[in-house]
């Protein structure tokens, strides 16, 4: 279905008709976790709001390699450079090898992801398994010129780039005042500059992942491992880049800086960021200890919550806004995430009630036959997630009228309401029933025992004792289980 699929740039902070550099091949780099503790809310977000860009290009016809990093070395716990690498922190406190932690912690993100229904990325690759990669990134930058060599460290010279080409276009910011705002920093006497970032850092005796380099044994800086990651693996020019609306400065600031200054121009055409998860107006994050992890949403644990919500309310919760909008949690906009999920999902489950009439009603009819378009339209116009969860709102509305006799729907537009509530809920917006999930779990965990329980009625009724074998059955339905003789033998199924 031909599409005209506007996205937010914000690099020119306006609208833009998506055109792939290679259709219909497109690439998307969207920046994963630093896995040094568990996922919380903030995590979900954009890993949602890039699962859905993901399944709608797809669902357009393109073919996309979808590239979403974990970083595992090179965060260091503030964004200037100073401080400990995350991840080694937390290796030190918990008396663990830094690879223990960042691969106990990837593991906890795709568990997690999972539940969200989120989709694996085409390409999930590690920092530290391409500090090649990063090592060559630096080499090009220092031969062009704008960087510099100090004390078995590599920092980007920031002001030599901005007199040449222009520090600060994707996040509006110039060098004066960054500089101005800049707070003395611990190894800002090896830099030219305090806003010079490292490209490498040369390790201290007690940092534990450490690389050999032309310039010192040491460990890439942050930003390097998008811009070496993004370019191996989706070429030196590609369509979308990724990520929390926080990374727009200083980490995606400087990945245009370094893309430029190794080849000359910046390698991406699409930059798109959701905004932030507040509580209480302020951002939720690790660094500033506010956050509530998916696991403690998910069994209700933490202080701060009411109740367990399900992965699929937090998935609805964060579609129910624009991406580009703030998300403030509170348990009140929680619960009434819980049931405008719940509604929709028995909504669609209701579908299959539905009586079926000769002719639609006009109305029925009008409102059927512009629903798709109305859908398509939402998410063409920057993926307006909350418009197309309002218009499959008003499509519950006609299910219920429909079942109330009150309204009159043919067999071929139910098909098409069908279709269309099923496709934007399951396969764009990622939804699942989750009580079809866990009838489906319940059904094979009671599997085994309810197979045992037919064959002792089976024996019963080989033996014409039909009071026992009845007996059996009428148990097995008061504990929700429907028995069906059939000349191919018994069935059952779990009705609640």
């Amino acid at each position: 279905m031909e599409q005209d699929f506007l996205i937010y740039n914000t690099l020119t902070r306006r609208k833009e008709l998506f055109k792939p550099l290679h259709a219909p091949n497109v690439g998307m780099y969207v920046c994963g976790p630093t896995v040094y503790g568990d996922p919380h809310l903030g995590h979900a977000r954009p890993a949602i709001t890039f699962d859905v860009v993901f399944r709608y290009l797809k669902h357009l016809g393109y073919k996309v390699r979808y590239v979403r990093n974990i970083t595992d070395v090179g965060h260091l716990e503030h964004d200037a450079d100073e401080g400990d690498d995350k991840i080694e922190k937390k290796a030190r406190l918990e008396q663990l090898e830094p690879m223990e932690i960042a691969q106990h912690y990837t593991n906890r993100y795709h568990a997690a992801m999972e539940a969200l229904n989120v989709l694996p990325p085409s390409i999930e690759p590690h920092a530290t398994g391409h500090i090649i990669e990063q090592e060559e990134l630096v080499k090009e930058i220092l031969d062009n010129g704008y960087a510099y060599e100090s004390n078995g460290s590599v920092y980007f010279d920031v002001e030599k780039y901005d007199q040449a080409h222009k520090y600060g276009i994707l996040s509006g910011r110039n060098l004066t005042d960054i500089v101005n705002n800049s707070r003395a920093l611990n190894g800002v006497g090896e830099k030219k500059n305090q806003a010079d970032f490292a490209l490498w850092k040369k390790a201290q005796p007690e940092h534990i992942m450490r690389w050999p380099s032309p310039w010192s044994v040491g460990f890439p800086g942050w930003h390097c491992e998008c811009t070496a990651m993004g370019r191996k693996y989706l070429g030196n020019h590609f369509d979308i880049h990724g990520g929390g609306m926080d990374l727009v400065f200083p980490h995606h600031e400087c990945e245009i800086a370094q893309a430029v200054a190794s080849q000359g121009d910046q390698m991406v055409r699409y930059w798109m960021h959701n905004n932030m998860i507040t509580i209480n107006g302020q951002k939720m994050g690790k660094s500033l200890g506010n956050f509530i992890t998916l696991e403690q949403f998910f069994n209700g644990t933490h202080e701060s919550l009411s109740q367990a919500y399900s992965p699929m309310t937090i998935r609805f919760f964060i579609l129910s806004a624009h991406y580009r909008g703030t998300v403030d949690f509170s348990n009140e906009a929680l619960q009434a995430a819980g049931k405008g999920y719940e509604r929709l999902m028995d909504a669609i489950s209701d579908l299959d009630r539905v009586p079926v009439s000769k002719q639609c009603d006009a109305e029925t009819d009008k409102f059927v036959q512009s629903l798709r378009r109305r859908c398509y339209d939402a998410m063409n116009d920057d993926l307006q997630t909350p418009l197309v969860i309002s218009y499959l709102f008003e499509a519950c509305h006609l299910v219920h009228a429909l079942l109330d006799h009150k309204a009159e729907i043919c067999s071929a537009c139910l098909k098409e309401l069908s279709d269309v509530m099923r496709l934007f809920a399951f396969d764009l917006l990622g939804l699942k029933s989750e009580k079809a999930a866990n009838n489906a779990a319940r059904e094979e965990a009671y599997g085994k025992v309810v197979d045992m329980v037919l064959d002792l009625r089976a024996k019963a009724k080989a033996e014409k004792d039909w009071a026992t074998g009845d007996k059996i059955r009428d148990a097995l339905a008061a504990a929700g289980f429907e028995v069906k003789d059939t000349k191919d033998g018994v069935t059952w199924k779990l009705n609640r």
